[in-house]
């Protein structure tokens, strides 16, 4: 017993990178995203942040998150470049992230949702949601490749 607790002290740290992580376990490619989302949970009425988004699902940064199960009707905006229509749709918590002051791991609180009984044009257009803004990703690291190094 004392044996493994030995090697468990000399092996490396897990990699803190939960997002890497999640990346290369989900099926389905997550994109940053900055949205205002008003959600409702029973009788409740919040806003909060939807910090990214894939065609399975969101997540919502806030620093009350509902319990893993609960259903939450979402109403959002699309960007400008997708005609700024609001979005209404359905999910139900299946992971939170709970509010820790000064997490040394950095981790946002709020709860992973998964979209449930999308109809298929609200499926398309998450969809076209999460491919404008992995474009819009992409852009912004080739912004970001063509900057100069060093000082000017």
């Amino acid at each position: 017993m004392s044996d493994a607790r030995d090697r468990r002290r000399n092996d490396k740290p897990v990699d803190v990178d939960r997002r890497r992580a999640e990346r290369n376990r989900r099926i389905h490619e997550r994109v940053m995203v900055d949205l205002e989302v008003d959600y409702r949970a029973s009788d409740t009425f919040l806003f909060a942040y939807i910090t990214d988004i894939s065609a399975m699902g969101i997540f919502v940064r806030t620093n009350t998150p509902e319990p893993e199960g609960t259903r939450i009707n979402l109403c959002f905006r699309t960007p400008k470049e997708l005609g700024s229509r609001p979005m209404e749709l359905e999910g139900e918590v299946i992971w939170i992230n709970r509010y820790r002051p000064n997490d040394p791991e950095g981790r946002q609180p709020g709860m992973g949702l998964r979209f449930v009984d999308l109809t298929p044009p609200q499926r398309e257009e998450v969809m076209r949601l999460v491919r404008t803004f992995a474009y819009l990703s992409d852009d912004d690291d080739q912004d970001e490749r063509d900057l100069p190094v060093g000082n000017s």
